[in-house]
């Protein structure tokens, strides 16, 4: 598949961003993906009781051929920040219809096994199951997304597996505050031929720019979980990063994006964003060239 190296990251929408979104909202910022060439949206089962998927799906309705929809199986939104695991390949056939039907749509174009440990990734049952709905057409391409939870090894362990799987694509935290993965996932992926698809890749927005070193979140934001130590230091660091690496005039935000564009590993980013003028920023990174 033919991607845009920009894409559009919609955990935001499911509610634990520190922010509600509505269908106009949503269909705003839509609009302005296809006026800046944004193809490639990302979305989950779990960003909210398939919440983001519903308003991803009505968004791109009129024009669902014009996207790359790739969206998640494995967990259950339960309450903000909490998730059942759903693994079995009969709970994971459900989750692909609920998604189907929350994004009105006969097929999903990427289909990511979702942050997952190695016990239950070794489910021959579950792939067989998933190659099925390849076969059938409700699926177009596998991918897994690998957990920043796990255990480096048990990363690396999905990653060499995948093409044996049916997976094409890994998506993985990469970005200028978090660069372990240029280490084994990245060199690995490129061995294998596999696409990448780098998220958070504004670091939680902390190389957007936007945030002191007084930075404080509400408790429905995710941010709000890590400590103020830890968000001091990121504040630091990114500011030491906006001074002397970000070319004056530049967008530290698509600064942050065109620099893990660089990698020769990376297939595409997935910023999330709040607005239509975010989508617009995030989306010129495309023209950037960062050593």
């Amino acid at each position: 598949m033919m991607v845009s190296v920009i894409g559009l990251g919609t955990w935001q929408l499911g509610g634990e961003w520190g922010k509600r979104f509505g269908s106009v909202e949503v269909r705003e910022i839509f609009d302005a993906a296809r006026a800046h060439g944004v193809t490639l949206v990302d979305t989950a089962e779990c960003y909210g009781d398939h919440l983001s998927e519903r308003l991803v799906g009505a968004a791109i309705r009129e024009d669902r051929e014009r996207w790359i929809v790739a969206t998640k199986f494995g967990h259950r939104y339960t309450t903000p920040f909490e998730r059942e695991q759903e693994w079995t390949s009969e709970q994971v056939i459900a989750q692909l219809e609920e998604s189907l039907a929350a994004l009105d749509t006969g097929y999903i174009d990427l289909y990511q096994f979702h942050s997952g440990t190695k016990q239950v990734f070794e489910n021959d049952e579950l792939w067989s199951m998933l190659d099925r709905q390849k076969k059938a057409g409700k699926v177009r391409h596998l991918g897994i997304s690998v957990s920043s939870s796990i255990q480096p090894d048990d990363k690396l362990h999905q990653v060499r597996r995948a093409r044996e799987l049916g997976a094409e694509c890994i998506q993985v935290v990469y970005n200028r505050l978090e660069r372990s993965s240029e280490e084994t996932i990245l060199p690995l992926c490129r061995e294998s031929d596999l696409g990448v698809l780098a998220r958070v890749p504004l670091a939680s927005g902390f190389l957007s720019g936007g945030y002191g070193a007084d930075a404080a979140f509400g408790s429905g934001d995710i941010r709000s979980r890590r400590s103020p130590r830890e968000i001091k230091l990121m504040v630091v660091e990114a500011e030491r990063i906006r001074r002397e690496e970000v070319p004056p005039g530049t967008a530290m935000a698509a600064w942050a994006l065109a620099w893990c564009l660089r990698s020769p590993a990376v297939t595409a980013v997935i910023p999330g964003c709040k607005n239509p003028e975010q989508v617009a920023q995030n989306a010129s990174a495309a023209d950037l060239r960062v050593l």
